[in-house]
């Protein structure tokens, strides 16, 4: 189910080409600028939490080396302003003495000379690359620049830090013929020794490093990296994943929090299966939102993609690549425009040229989402979000399990529950190493307020999950704001009263009031 949950470089370059990506600024919206205003984002806090108790100074008192930035995999080095470094933080932080490991940094200055400070971006996944990442989402947060130092980084086990591969491109793309809902147990068996292979695979890789890249593990190298850019607060902008994160921060150091915004909220009530549910609801609800815009009926245009999708399992199509289009590869493709309202008519042409028998549009639409490009080379995002992801979730649910729950998946979402209430129990099977909670952790009491942005039409992250995230973090820390829009996330999607609100949020201290809604 996770791998439905993110919004990272190539899904969202994907969706940026396309146009989703919109202008940010401007003053707060009328009557909605009222409210309280969050401490001076320069108040200084208490002393370090207990996570960074014993640190040496080789760490703490470290100099970052800002240089220009190289390539990474297939993205091009950034140009014009954007440089990158290097933080040391230690491999395990329950031995902040011991090992340390790369953190990957990229950072542009500040443009004007009221600065504030550095301004943190996660951009999601779990697995995505916010060295890549930053630097196209740098237009959108163009405004935010005046002030802050636009900073991302790659966290622990992804991308240039220690990034994770698990299997390499022929095992990917031959693991494309395995049937991620299994109809027989034939079927069956193949779908769990694919996941425990890839299990096997991932602890190869990345060796000791695997017990070490949950999200607690990334909150905690934030406060370090807080404290080495010179900041006494942290000021930070988390999307989809990145507000889980950005929720486990504020846990772990209340005091600490400057201005934090999330968008695109993930539900931090959810468990492992609250979590399948969750999404079946939210791709299913932007389904029909999709199709209501096309002049079809939601349950009966369901039920034709749900037809075409059963007669993909027996017969996968033909494609202009030579490469069939199966089921699991053909919801893959369903799955990336409903990301964005802007990817709609792509989805559109697709469906129609499969019904016509060719799948090359759909398998272009799944080979983006799973970075695979033209030679055959795929990406390693998946890979990393599956090695944070089953470190952070304790739970293993059973065939037993699943089988028990399909028929409430498919009552769900006729088109993608049977998907994610399998993967529930394919996603972590035989997983090398211990999951660590249920759900993670993220009421924050005594920090500064937290602005929570909730989308009415998300996909991938439901709106009421903002609401929850809004009432864990407690009484007067979260702060939700909603916007009745389409895709995932919300700033620079093409509401100025939402880019209005989080600028007057972050530039000025200017908190909206719980529950003001954007239309």
């Amino acid at each position: 189910m996770r791998r439905l949950l993110r919004w990272t470089a190539a899904v969202a370059a994907a969706l940026l080409v396309a146009g989703c990506g919109g202008s940010a600024g401007g003053d707060a919206p009328e009557g909605k600028g009222a409210g309280t205003a969050t401490p001076p984002a320069s108040a200084p806090g208490p002393s370090a939490s207990p996570a960074g108790a014993g640190l040496p100074a080789s760490l703490t008192s470290q100099h970052l080396d800002w240089r220009r930035c190289e390539a990474t995999g297939d993205s091009p080095a950034p140009g014009g302003d954007w440089r990158c470094s290097t933080l040391r933080v230690p491999l395990s932080w329950s031995d902040p003495r011991g090992a340390t490991i790369g953190i990957a940094l990229i950072r542009a200055r500040a443009t004007g000379r009221d600065r504030i400070g550095s301004l943190l971006f996660n951009f999601g996944g779990p697995g995505g690359s916010g060295v890549s990442m930053m630097p196209y989402f740098a237009a959108t947060a163009s405004s935010l620049r005046a002030r802050y130092d636009l900073v991302s980084w790659d966290p622990r086990g992804v991308g240039a830090s220690g990034g994770v591969r698990c299997r390499g491109d022929r095992d990917i793309e031959a693991a494309e013929a395995v049937d991620a809902t299994p109809d027989t147990p034939a079927e069956e068996k193949a779908y769990f020794q694919d996941a425990a292979d890839f299990g096997k695979g991932c602890r190869k890789a990345a060796g000791r490093l695997l017990a070490h890249v949950s999200t607690t593990d990334t909150a905690r190298d934030m406060d370090l990296m807080r404290q080495v850019l010179g900041d006494t607060r942290t000021h930070y902008f988390g999307i989809s994943y990145g507000t889980e994160l950005g929720g486990v921060y504020a846990h772990l150091f209340p005091k600490r929090v400057g201005r934090l915004i999330l968008d695109a909220v993930v539900d931090p009530t959810a468990d492992t299966v609250g979590h399948a549910e969750n999404q079946a609801r939210g791709f299913q609800r932007a389904l029909d939102d999709y199709l209501r815009s096309t002049g079809q009926d939601p349950a009966r245009g369901s039920r034709r993609i749900a037809a075409l999708l059963r007669r993909l399992d027996a017969e996968p199509l033909p494609t202009s690549s030579g490469r069939k289009l199966t089921q699991t590869l053909a919801v893959t493709g369903i799955v990336l425009p409903l990301y964005s309202e802007s990817g709609w008519p792509r989805l559109t042409s697709a469906l129609e040229s499969a019904e016509n028998g060719d799948g090359s549009q759909l398998l272009a639409l799944a080979d983006d989402y799973d970075e695979r490009d033209s030679a055959g080379h795929y990406g390693t995002t998946s890979h990393s979000q599956r090695v944070i992801s089953c470190l952070d979730d304790r739970q293993r649910p059973t065939l037993a399990d699943t089988k028990r729950r399909l028929a409430a998946f498919e009552r769900i979402s006729p088109v993608f529950g049977d998907f994610l209430g399998w993967d529930t129990a394919g996603w972590c099977h035989a997983w090398p190493v211990p999951g660590q909670f249920d759900t993670p952790r993220v009421s924050a009491p005594g920090a500064a307020p937290i602005l929570v942005v909730g989308n009415t039409g998300d996909p991938a992250t439901p709106y009421e999950g903002a609401r929850k995230m809004a009432d864990e973090l407690g009484r007067g820390v979260g702060v939700e704001l909603t916007w009745k829009g389409e895709g995932h996330g919300a700033y620079g999607s093409g509401s100025d009263c939402v880019d209005s609100a989080v600028d007057a949020y972050l530039l000025r201290g200017t908190v909206p009031e719980d529950g003001t809604v954007c239309s």
